[in-house]
């Protein structure tokens, strides 16, 4: 696995928008203040071409000029590791315009995102044996004052933070206080953070930590950009931490893409879920909820599943290294991620 250098004090952080870019409010105010912050910190700000573009259909641009540009960036000498202006729908039809080659040649450096990311972190991981970051986009750096888990990924990216613990509580899907008017709220933390687990009990555990957003894995999966099972294969004596989380999956489409990448062999290796909240949560139909959606059909591992974990489009979210060796302590009802890059 090849790690990236930290990002060094007065080092160059580099911004990239190869899904949604921050070209409307509150996007823009927010990714504005962000590069103000950084560049109090000591920092260095380089945008690229498509950072404040609405040119694409579900991404910032066309599929060829986000794919130029996310190339180049990750390339480039200029910047020292890269944050994703936001997350979006369609990042997946850069793919083929992405150099993954070129990539996979390239001294590593982070890349910072979560969501339609997923298309880039995942693939950074399995496809260039490069470990990433899935963790919170640029606009939410421009939030005043940042949560406890900006703190923790701003220090991931250099190097002070290699242990994540959950937060106190989350930010409903509707309660953002975040509009056009007010640009820099902070998360609207009104929910308690209760975690699920399954079986029932205290637990360590620990492995390889690879996954992302369930919509653009089970999207990835089959296509030429696939090579997970290849992946694991190689990483089997270390066994697989999967962390998931969805977004706009129901709970009958979780379980429809549980299901088939558990057929794809994707879980051969696993030593432990985690779960974090669905965008769509406590939204049960037809007898079936959020959990059985996922325990019923990987009972059979009979590894830990942890649920409602601080991942994903409920905020706020633990950042975790993506290719990394991860050991988790759960203890009644918190968890504790302890990462090394190794």
């Amino acid at each position: 696995m090849r790690y990236p250098q930290n990002l060094k004090k007065g080092g160059t952080i580099g911004f990239v928008a190869p899904s949604f870019g921050c070209a409307t409010e509150p996007y823009k105010s927010a990714f504005l203040n962000a590069q103000k912050k950084f560049q109090e910190m000591g920092y260095q700000c380089q945008l690229g071409p498509n950072c404040y573009a609405s040119e694409g259909i579900g991404i910032s641009n066309t599929p060829e000029k986000c794919g130029k540009e996310l190339t180049e960036s990750y390339r480039s000498g200029e910047n020292d590791c890269l944050i994703s202006c936001g997350g979006g729908e369609l990042m997946c039809e850069i793919l083929e315009h992405v150099d993954f080659d070129a990539i996979r040649e390239a001294p590593p450096k982070w890349y910072l995102g979560y969501s339609d990311n997923t298309n880039f972190t995942y693939l950074l991981t399995t496809l260039c044996d490069t470990a990433s970051v899935y963790g919170p986009c640029a606009a939410d750096f421009g939030m005043e004052p940042w949560h406890p888990s900006l703190n923790d990924t701003f220090g991931i990216l250099t190097g002070e933070v290699r242990t994540v613990q959950n937060y106190d509580g989350w930010e409903k899907a509707d309660g953002s206080l975040k509009t056009e008017e007010t640009p820099l709220e902070p998360y609207h933390i009104t929910e308690p953070m209760i975690l699920k687990k399954y079986p029932d009990q205290d637990t360590v555990f620990e492995g390889r930590l690879l996954g992302g957003c369930l919509d653009c894995l089970v999207n990835l999966k089959g296509t030429e950009f696939d090579k997970t099972t290849e992946f694991i294969e190689k990483y089997k004596e270390d066994g697989i931490l999967w962390f998931l989380e969805a977004c706009e999956l129901n709970v009958f489409s979780i379980r429809r893409a549980i299901w088939q990448l558990d057929h794809a062999g994707w879980f051969q290796y696993t030593k432990g879920f985690l779960i974090g909240r669905p965008m769509m949560f406590d939204q049960p139909a037809m007898g079936l909820d959020q959990y059985h959606a996922v325990t019923d059909l990987l009972a059979k591992y009979q590894v830990p599943v942890i649920m409602d974990v601080d991942l994903g489009h409920l905020h706020p979210a633990m950042p975790l290294i993506t290719g990394s060796y991860a050991n988790v302590r759960v203890e009644g009802n918190s968890i504790e991620i302890h990462m090394e890059c190794r």
